[in-house]
């Protein structure tokens, strides 16, 4: 039964106020054995994986269906690995597969790790805003992120292996898809988010510091994309079981 609960067993609906993803490239080599059975690494030109570093705030999140005021406001951070997973129809999807789930609240640490696999822990969020800059960091999780999202012309950092944003967002941008792989039963878990109004913008990046990356023992990852979403509906539909 604990482990069904898991399994994101109903639909759940949020408002993102604001969510900022910097995606960074890594050598395939550095990242193959940290993804499970069945999944694969979405790479590009064959040379490069890649981690995103989601922090998304999100307002009213509960249960598809119930009222708003039964909701709640959390600061989520994902750290994940764009994959790809043929499931047992034989469709390729195209998503991702999370190393680390992080809140700004025991109560999304408690409910998260009773309905997801997740893992979720608790940190701290400081949010920042000044003439068009933000600045989000922690204490506890050692990172720190500084941006301006109201610049006409934005070029994509330096050193990224895209060539410009289009190819930057066909291939990293937003990805409906999340996926967890249970060893215990040899199952992927297929979790499918639907949005409305998605329209990523760049977003320049001042500077940046993530421990996780450093933990993780990532080489020399590069920054490849970052863009900012604001005001979206979103939902994440029930979750769907394949066993193998």
């Amino acid at each position: 039964m604990v482990n069904a609960l898991k399994n994101h067993p109903f639909a759940v609906e949020a408002f993102f106020t604001n969510s900022t993803v910097l995606t960074f490239a890594i050598p395939k080599e550095e990242l193959e054995n940290r993804i499970p059975k069945h999944l694969k690494l979405d790479t590009f030109k064959d040379k490069w994986a890649f981690v995103a570093i989601a922090m998304v705030q999100t307002q009213d999140l509960r249960p598809k269906g119930f009222p708003k005021f039964m909701g709640n406001n959390f600061f989520l951070i994902g750290y994940r690995v764009f994959v790809t997973y043929t499931n047992k129809a034989g469709k390729r999807l195209r998503g991702l597969y999370i190393l680390k789930s992080e809140t700004n609240k025991k109560k999304m640490q408690f409910m998260g790790n009773i309905f997801t696999h997740y893992n979720y822990t608790t940190t701290d969020i400081t949010i920042t805003k000044e003439k068009g800059k933000t600045e989000i960091s922690s204490l506890a999780s050692n990172f720190k992120v500084d941006y301006n999202d109201n610049l006409e012309l934005v070029n994509l950092p330096d050193d990224s292996p895209f060539s410009d944003y289009k190819e930057a967002r066909r291939f990293a941008g937003p990805l409906p898809f999340t996926f967890s792989y249970k060893k215990e039963n040899n199952s992927i878990l297929i979790i499918q988010g639907v949005r409305q109004n998605w329209k990523p913008v760049p977003i320049h990046i001042n500077k940046y510091y993530f421990n996780f990356l450093e933990e993780a023992g990532f080489k020399n990852p590069i920054l490849a994309n970052a863009f900012s979403i604001k005001n979206i509906p979103y939902h994440w539909k029930k979750g769907k079981l394949e066993l193998w």
